[in-house]
């Protein structure tokens, strides 16, 4: 019998540490790319490249054939939960999302409970393109919006500097902010379910926004509902593979992989490496978490953070990846450089 051909990326997902670590990088389709540029170009508006199966599947390749990552992931957002749900939802060249907020509870009062995943089409087409043009090596991540980070855009209507306008309906509309919470839990299991049926071998949820809450809330409105998504997952799809990323966790890093029961979890430049390898790294994989300016800043000071990262990780489950997504202005040859440093790890 031919065995199936080892995939880095998931094996380290299975229990399996890596001598040299897996690696991609998040918002590894993009902006730095020129070849993603010319894409952009010709697809318009943001979501128009969203949902455009054909564009979808090249940009998520091109970092693929140009860097060799082990671990693509599909190119979509977040906020399209709130579009499927249907939000308005659109983006601004230089000002990011802008939806309708629902900051009342009379606002709130006119969300749908139930998606349109039709609208999401696009999405899962791009997911069985991709995989079907992956070399089998190579595993595709599907993900979504932590619920906490996706209502704190639906309610402010954008982002802002400290998410500020959630916060404050969570204080003082916490019925109405429970129900926003739970319309975005169940369709992201729905969503999430989805993009495994289309060729999604691992999840990703991303919580970007994490970090701005007090421990209280931080386990309200952050843990408890991906904890409800993870369960709702598993019950559908068992050994589902999923990674949690809550930027900013710090020291509610352990609480939240043992409430979760995520499979690894994303952390972000500056966590302490001593207590993560001791309290999450001795529990589950860790996935990051090299500093995107360096990555900017090049030269040696690159080198010599790459090696911190994976002298502080590597030893264990880990796979290599950025503290947070890639920026517009990294250069290619920069991304060169980090890859060849990771691959010519052997620790």
């Amino acid at each position: 019998m031919n065995s199936l051909p080892a995939k880095p990326f998931l094996d380290v997902l299975n229990g399996q540490r890596q001598t040299t670590p897996p690696l991609w990088m998040m918002r590894q389709a993009g902006r730095y790319l020129p070849e993603y540029r010319k894409v952009r170009e010709t697809a318009g508006g943001f979501l128009d490249l969203c949902f455009n199966p054909e564009f979808a599947t090249e940009v998520t390749l091109q970092p693929i054939r140009r860097f060799g990552f082990d671990a693509a992931i599909i190119f979509s957002d977040i906020l399209v939960i709130p579009y499927a749900l249907g939000r308005s939802v659109r983006f601004e060249a230089g000002e990011g999302p802008r939806l309708d907020p629902l900051d009342t509870p009379d606002q709130v009062a006119t969300l749908a409970r139930e998606a349109d995943f039709t609208k999401l089409d696009p999405v899962f087409e791009a997911l069985r393109r991709v995989r079907a043009a992956l070399d089998p090596k190579v595993t595709l991540i599907g993900f979504c919006g932590a619920p906490w980070t996706v209502a704190t855009y639906m309610v402010a209507g954008r982002g802002t500097p400290d998410q500020g306008p959630a916060r404050m309906m969570a204080y003082r509309h916490p019925d109405a902010f429970s129900a926003i919470i739970d319309v975005i839990v169940e369709n992201s299991i729905q969503y999430l379910l989805r993009q495994l049926e289309a060729g999604a071998e691992v999840l990703q949820i991303f919580d970007t926004w994490a970090g701005v809450l007090p421990a209280a809330e931080f386990q309200r409105w952050s843990v408890e509902p991906t904890k409800r998504i993870v369960a709702g997952v598993r019950a559908k799809v068992p050994d589902a593979k999923i990674i949690g990323f809550p930027r900013g966790a710090g020291a509610l890093l352990p609480s939240y992989v043992a409430a979760t029961g995520v499979d690894a979890v994303s952390i972000d430049w500056a966590a302490e490496p001593g207590f993560v390898r001791e309290h999450v790294q001795s529990r589950v994989a860790v996935q990051g978490n090299l500093d995107p300016l360096v990555l900017i800043a090049g030269g040696t000071a690159l080198d010599r953070a790459v090696d911190d990262v994976l002298a502080n990780y590597a030893g264990g489950r880990f796979i290599f990846n950025l503290g947070h997504g890639i920026q517009p202005e990294t250069p290619v040859a920069h991304v060169e450089q980090m890859v060849k440093r990771v691959r010519d790890w052997r620790g």
